[in-house]
């Protein structure tokens, strides 16, 4: 038998597939696109700016870092499509550069929009007498007694300057004897970017500018001859050691270097005097570090202080999300209310405050013996963790499964697991090489003669301000084989029991990959079978290459497949021969897709009443498959059935107002809304859901029934 071609199979896996970072990097122009839509308001569309900019440096600290990290080591590991590191690194450098092109275009846009609303960004340039005496006057008492200028010789070692950390370098003439100076000030991250001046109007003034305009103040005696504005990025992550013995001793310690990570990225103000540029990559030690002009406002991320500017009218209509009727029905009592039926509930369109209200019952129960909690990320002010700390001083047993391998989120989490060990919870760090990103929550009550099981499973995290923003689904149920499966599943996280027997869940890294391959399996059978065949599935991301060439089988079988992904997606669709029935959308709108929802026909088309739902935690990734503590749900109670297909993925699909369809040169479209445009965020925002409403579904205000178009 002849030996294959490598340079053919090579080739082959760039036509199967589209590469993972250039994936990334076209989700993040897409949010860019929202920052030039003029269907948003005006600050809106800046949050949008400075979200793409934020995106942009979090996948330099990573994903940047890890490719360059695999350069230096002479790794020649080759992505999904072919590329070695040293390949994706040149793609992405070009990408990258029109991308911060495009941000620096927008934000001169937005800015000169800002000023005719009278918000405006104050630069080097003139201002009345009152206004220059305010300023001089906050810059010596605010900033002056905060900065520490540096000279750069032999004497002055090159300071360290933290990630993300902006500095200005000063070329200094001293007058006394004409020597020429060097000096660095770094500028304290904990000031504020932008300054607000007094007064009538809003106006601002970035620290850099302010430091530049009263440069002669910091440097007396002296001729400025030139400045520049400069920032790095470093390596932000963390990678696990198999020796670790302390789990939290190791973090502590690795949040610390990670401080002081390698440098990846240097962006140096354009303009500044190549000696310089030289002078300074020499000095940070940065030459094998990614060095990039930027002719503009450096640190785009930063504009979101700006968005907090007061002014309702160019920001999103507010919006109050609701509280489910079925648990009010009840007087509040989040378990009655459980108990009599399964609930989901959708946020952010629905209250996060219903997760914590049924936390809170629990703590104060007299009747609860136990609670058990994941914690993957819990944000800053959690209500969350104060109610498992009240559990546990009113004698429940609580356990917590803190994940410390929340990519930048070890630090609060570590600060968190301190607090519950304190208050007398049973704190769990779970696998030390596999994360726990399943979100449960589940309570043991003292009902009659025995116990009941209430369960909380949701997509998303138990974070009081992404549930605000985040569209995810909360599910809720007393069902006692989902109660028993969540104690399996937090045995085999707390004691690594591998579960024997699951009744309703499937959990990775043990079955969840061959559950998905069976249940897409059945379709292909469907198919060949002459039935109706169709596959629905929302997520994040679209990675594994094993359920990709699963997706293209069961196209080729005649599998109708409808794939909504917000940001990666490395299955190339609508290519003849491979992909022909598969179709990919992106939603990206005021709120963030996040929500896992994956349907089968179950032979017949989908939607219908007997379509196979599942809810997860988990994206189609080889991480999420493999190397992570993952579920996914089916969906029984037809309620709930319903609205998750027939509301939330339904509604999806119909969207044509934010939405996207990938093309099989891995470029996206965006929908046109034609003649009855359709926005799922303002639908779930207008109209109340079906399986919270109890009663109240069969009052006026009922929801409007969806349904797809005829596709002919």
């Amino acid at each position: 038998m002849a030996e294959a071609d490598p340079v053919q199979a090579i080739a082959n896996m760039g036509a199967r597939y589209f590469n993972r970072e250039l994936s990334w990097l076209n989700f993040n122009q897409r949010v860019l696109e929202e920052a030039s839509n003029p269907m948003h308001p005006l600050l809106e569309r800046l949050r949008f700016l400075s979200i793409s900019g934020n995106n942009l440096d979090e996948f330099f600290m990573v994903r940047v870092a890890g490719l360059k990290g695999q350069q230096l080591q002479g790794v020649e590991q080759r992505s999904v499509d072919g590329l070695t590191p040293a390949q994706q690194l040149d793609a992405l450098e070009q990408r990258v550069d029109a991308l911060m092109a495009e941000q620096q275009t927008v934000w001169h846009d937005i800015r000169g929009q800002l000023r005719t609303a009278h918000i405006a960004v104050l630069g080097l340039e003139p201002v009345d007498a009152r206004t220059e005496e305010w300023l001089r006057g906050h810059f010596m008492e605010q900033v002056f007694p905060v900065l520490t200028p540096q000279a750069l010789d032999p004497a002055h070692p090159f300071p360290f300057i933290p990630n993300k950390g902006l500095s200005l370098f000063f070329d200094l003439l001293r007058e006394s004897d004409k020597e020429v100076v060097q000096e660095l000030v770094i500028l304290p991250s904990r000031l504020p970017r932008f300054i607000r001046l007094p007064g009538r109007g809003a106006r601002y003034i970035a620290l850099e500018t302010l430091v530049r305009r009263f440069s002669h103040l910091l440097f007396p005696g002296f001729i400025i001859r030139d400045s520049g504005l400069f920032r790095i990025l470093r390596d932000s992550d963390i990678e696990i050691e198999e020796e670790a013995e302390d789990l939290v001793r190791y973090y502590r310690s690795a949040i610390k270097r990670r401080r002081r990570g390698r440098i990846i990225r240097v962006e140096i103000e354009s303009g500044v005097a190549e000696p310089v540029e030289t002078k300074l990559q020499t000095m940070m030690h940065g030459h094998e570090a990614m060095v990039v002009d930027i002719n503009g406002f450096m640190g785009i991320g930063d504009l979101d202080q700006l968005v907090e500017e007061g002014r309702p009218d160019l920001k999103f209509p507010a919006f109050a999300p609701r509280f489910p009727e079925r648990i009010r029905e009840y007087g509040g009592d989040c378990f009655a209310a459980i108990r009599a039926k399964d609930i989901v509930v959708h946020h952010p369109y629905e209250s996060f405050d219903v997760v914590v209200a049924f936390l809170k019952q629990a703590a104060d129960d007299p009747d609860v013996v136990a609670i058990k909690q994941t914690l993957y990320r819990a944000g800053k002010q959690s209500a969350i963790i104060r109610a498992l700390i009240d559990a546990a001083d009113a004698g429940k047993s609580v356990t917590a499964v803190v994940e410390l391998k929340a990519r930048f989120d070890e630090e609060q989490n570590l600060l968190w697991a301190g607090q519950l060990e304190r208050a007398g919870v049973q704190v769990v760090y779970g696998f030390i090489d596999w994360k726990t990103h399943a979100k449960i929550s589940m309570v043991v009550r003292r009902e009659g003669d025995g116990f009941r099981t209430y369960c909380h499973y949701g997509t998303g995290n138990y974070h009081p301000v992404t549930a605000r923003i985040y569209t995810d689904l909360s599910f809720f149920t007393a069902d006692p084989r989902l109660g028993r499966d969540a104690a399996a599943v937090f045995n085999y996280i707390t004691g690594y029991v591998e579960p024997q027997h699951m009744e309703l869940l499937t959990i990775s890294p043990l079955h969840m990959r061959a559950r998905l391959g069976e249940l897409i399996d059945a379709e292909i059978a469907h198919a060949r079978a002459g039935r109706p065949a169709a596959l629905w599935a929302k997520m994040n991301s679209l990675v594994d290459s094993a359920i990709i060439e699963k997706l293209y089988a069961a196209s080729n079988a005649g599998v109708k497949i409808e794939l909504i992904i917000r940001g990666i997606c490395c299955l190339r669709p609508g290519v003849p021969g491979m992909s022909d029935n598969i179709t990919v959308k992106s939603v990206v709108g005021r709120f963030l897709e996040h929500s896992r929802i994956w349907a089968f026909g179950n032979g017949k088309p989908l939607p219908n009443n007997g379509a196979l739902v599942f809810i997860s935690s988990a994206d189609w990734m080889s991480r999420n498959f493999d190397r992570r503590v993952e579920y996914m749900l089916p969906i029984e109670n037809p309620t709930v059935h319903d609205q998750v297909l027939d509301q939330v993925l339904l509604a999806n699909l119909l969207d044509n107002e934010q939405s996207w369809i990938l093309q099989p040169d891995g470029s996206y479209v965006r929908v046109k809304a034609g003649e009855e445009p359709f926005n799922l965020h303002t639908y779930f925002m207008t109209n109340p859901s079906l399986s919270g409403r109890g009663a109240a579904r069969g009052t006026a205000g009922a929801v409007p029934k969806l349904s797809l178009p005829d596709r002919g």
